[in-house]
């Protein structure tokens, strides 16, 4: 997120945009699209939803955050472009960042031709909060 003008030239750096990175910037809670746009529109009410959308999508795109589909409901953004895995609760659908380096060897016979350059692994469970709430 820092050197964001290296990674993407091009993108104008609008008040807007920077709102964006700068929640992006120590968030850890994989938020969605809508989400941002809540906060954002706190300090910008002129902002509309399209320009979050697309400003994620162009970061994404251009390898500075990830884009989770693991949830069905919406998409969520993740700040952290390092390769990581990720452990996510079935019940509230908090996401929480697993640093581990898991080397998988898919045996050929299921490679089907495919050269294979990384991988992602989610593991599903109940966090911590939910169980003490009997959720």
């Amino acid at each position: 997120m820092e050197n964001i003008r290296k990674q993407i030239p091009g993108l104008k750096l609008t008040p807007q945009r920077l709102a964006i990175l700068d929640y992006l910037k120590e968030n850890r809670e994989h938020p969605s699209a809508e989400t941002i746009f809540k906060s954002i529109r706190k300090r910008f009410p002129t902002i509309s939803f399209s320009t979050v959308y697309n400003t994620l999508s162009t970061l994404a795109k251009n390898g500075a955050l990830q884009e989770l589909t693991i949830d069905p409901e919406k998409k969520r953004f993740d700040p952290n472009s390092e390769p990581h895995h990720h452990l996510i609760c079935i019940r509230c659908k908090k996401i929480v960042d697993i640093a581990v380096d898991y080397e998988l060897k898919l045996p050929y016979a299921f490679k089907k031709g495919f050269d294979i350059v990384g991988n992602h692994i989610e593991f599903y469970g109940i966090c911590p909060e939910c169980k003490a709430q009997g959720i």
